[in-house]
């Protein structure tokens, strides 16, 4: 008689909370080492959805980490799954909660994306950030700008395809500055708030001073009233200086970071990466950006294919002395590597 090896159907469906919108079975990956975050996964996207699974699960805690670090808050445990959002597995469905609350909102769905997990962090994060924004911005647009740019800065911008401030700049550049719009789904307002706070970070804010101060002020907040409290100047020269600049451009507004403003993440950043080329490229990125402006060094997590690959990064200049590096490996045969750099 055959007894193929298969994860108990209790386990798969282990306390698994309603989700959103998700209704097929719930594949528990497992909890992040902090207990915050219990990743699940629709088994039907086999190996690559497992693996997008897994890689969040190994990020989870930094992603985390950082998200606390910008709001200035512990947050409280989440669920999450991966599946294929809207038919999606290159992680254009997005993500979807139910709340921007710990309480109601803690049921995370994100997309799948094979072969590119971190774009599964993003979205991750962009949910957990609304989280984090105690029942304040939730569906308005600048809770929507402020979601977005979490994700890009703990992701590298893994979704700049999601940019909306270019469709804002083509629509004639709107004024939802002076105006909060009370929805997430308008484009131009979305965009206009990515451009903002682009500007403002260009200008010395930090990422973390903006969502504290946004949070804050609540959902009927508006953009010109984030720069009064960040600036000191009053509203009324909000729209009126953010607009002479945007104008001023020379390359228009080709982004959701149009002024160059994206900051370091907010605390020590996990990267997933999955190929050896993109890690020799990270690296360098690293050390030129230490030569520009030394933020100083943090430790980082990277998935390299194979312990050769492993070992040819760690000796690529510059290398890490001891205690500046470990490893471990994967039963798949993929090493995950933790440097100091």
């Amino acid at each position: 008689m055959s007894h193929p090896l298969r994860i108990p159907l209790a386990r798969r469906r282990a306390d698994a909370p309603p989700w959103p919108s998700y209704t097929g079975t719930s594949q528990l990956v497992g909890t992040s080492p902090s207990g915050t975050v219990t990743v699940y996964v629709d088994p039907s996207l086999q190996d690559p959805g497992l693996r997008n699974a897994q890689d969040l699960l190994n990020d989870a805690d930094q992603v985390v980490a950082a998200n606390n670090t910008i709001f200035g808050t512990l947050g409280g445990a989440v669920n999450v799954i991966v599946f294929a959002l809207g038919g999606a597995t290159d992680g254009t469905g997005g993500a979807d909660h139910a709340a921007c609350d710990y309480t109601s909102g803690n049921a995370i769905e994100v997309c799948a994306a094979f072969g590119n997990s971190v774009r599964v962090s993003a979205l991750f994060e962009a949910e957990l950030s609304e989280c984090s924004m105690g029942g304040n911005l939730c569906g308005v647009s600048t809770g929507e700008a402020l979601s977005r740019w979490c994700a890009l800065v703990t992701s590298n911008n893994a979704l700049a395809d999601f940019a909306t401030a270019p469709e804002w700049a083509q629509d004639g550049m709107p004024d939802f500055v002076n105006q909060t719009d009370p929805t997430d789904r308008n484009a131009d307002s979305t965009g206009c708030g990515m451009a903002f706070i682009s500007w403002l970070l260009s200008k010395g804010s930090s990422l973390s001073q903006i969502a504290q101060g946004m949070v804050a002020l609540g959902t009927n907040g508006t953009l010109a009233d984030l720069y009064a409290k960040l600036t000191s100047d009053t509203p009324s020269n909000a729209w009126p200086k953010f607009f002479a600049a945007a104008r001023a451009l020379s390359n228009g507004v080709t982004s959701d970071d149009p002024f160059g403003g994206a900051p370091q993440p907010a605390s020590p950043t996990k990267s997933v990466i999955t190929t050896h080329e993109e890690a020799i490229a990270f690296k360098a990125a690293r050390v030129q950006l230490q030569q520009q402006a030394p933020p100083g060094a943090i430790w980082h997590t990277i998935i390299e294919p194979s312990p050769i690959d492993a070992v040819n990064f760690l000796n690529t200049l510059p290398g890490q002395g001891a205690g500046e590096a470990f490893a471990s490996n994967r039963a798949d045969g993929r090493v995950d590597l933790y440097f100091f750099l």
